[in-house]
């Protein structure tokens, strides 16, 4: 699989840059929506291959949204009973109703989270977001998405290379989320039952991706033709042996609902190397899911997330290989 070299950017320089830019944000919430607004796609908008379905917010959305998100941060109370987070929330919805609270201060949301039926039974699908813009009405899907890409085998020639990006789980690739995307639900306005749910006729349907994509350390990412943007948030990952290599004086697991935007702990939330691994390898005795973690930097009496990576059980890049050998469905 050809690769290109690292980009100036490299893991690391993102989370520097966010926590100078977004310092006085405290609130988990509204960090997590800077990081909606300012963080690089995790697809190039301008490769061909997309054809012109992926979508972007505007490169000054950030700069924009400055003070509203500074008096959210100071004033969260309405947010967080918009979002109504619990202990369940997914985090690709959680991640929808933070941006459906954003495109509504804009005035320009139209509906979220539309489910078109036919019938009682049958669901089509679902609008993400239907959208005003200049005029118009525009169909957007939303993603934020986390894969590992696993190492170049011979073996699995054939495959797309956005198809070597792993979920952490094993039950999707890069590429199968891009297909099911671009070839079903961006279709689902040409549908007849979604007719109804439509006041005006689409004049377009895109795709919005964030995310991190995650790489051992030192590898190059696969990045020629894939489509994947150059500028696009990432890590590492690695096993529990390993982390020691990785990460610096303390460590933090980063809960699912809270792997958007870079960390920023109390104090006493920093952990060491070793206290870290035994938590892991316990949790890897009872579940196979990778577990992401960030190293750490001492800030005044706070950490701040320094680096990132998945810590994967021993066997996770055996199981990734068989999977994406016998062609991920």
């Amino acid at each position: 699989m050809p690769a290109e070299t690292l980009p100036s950017y490299v893991a690391g320089s993102f989370q520097t840059t966010f926590h100078q830019r977004w310092a006085e944000l405290k609130n988990p919430h509204t960090r997590a929506l800077a990081w909606l607004l300012d963080a690089p796609d995790l697809l190039d908008v301008m490769a061909p291959r997309w054809q012109g379905k992926i979508a972007q917010l505007p490169s000054h959305a950030g700069d924009d949204a400055l003070d509203w998100l500074l008096q959210l941060d100071a004033a969260p109370q309405a947010l967080e009973a918009f979002l109504g987070v619990h202990r369940l929330t997914r985090l690709g919805r959680y991640a929808e109703n933070l941006l459906a609270w954003y495109f509504r201060h804009l005035g320009v949301l139209v509906a979220h989270g539309v489910q078109v039926r036919a019938g009682k039974e049958e669901t089509i699908g679902e609008f993400d977001f239907l959208l005003q813009r200049d005029g118009a009405l525009v169909h957007w899907e939303f993603a934020t998405k986390f894969y590992l890409l696993y190492s170049d085998d011979p073996a699995l020639a054939g495959l797309q290379q956005t198809d070597y990006f792993i979920g952490p789980n094993l039950s999707d690739t890069l590429g199968k989320k891009i297909r099911k995307i671009l070839d079903r639900q961006l279709l689902l306005g040409s549908h007849p039952a979604a007719q109804p749910f439509l006041p005006q006729p689409l004049s377009a349907a895109q795709a919005l991706m964030k995310g991190w994509l995650f790489y051992r350390r030192g590898e190059a990412p696969a990045l020629l033709q894939a489509g994947v943007s150059p500028q696009h948030c990432r890590g590492w990952w690695c096993t529990a042996g390993e982390l020691a290599a990785h990460v610096g004086e303390a460590v933090a697991i980063i809960p699912r609902i809270a792997w958007m935007a870079p960390v920023r702990l109390s104090g006493e939330q920093g952990l060491s190397v070793d206290a870290v691994r035994q938590v892991l390898l316990q949790e890897f005795a009872r579940d196979s899911m990778p577990v992401m973690v960030a190293g750490l930097r001492r800030h005044g009496d706070e950490w701040l997330e320094s680096e990132r990576g998945f810590v994967v059980p021993d066997q996770w890049p055996q199981n990734a290989g068989q999977r994406l050998s016998v062609g991920m469905p």
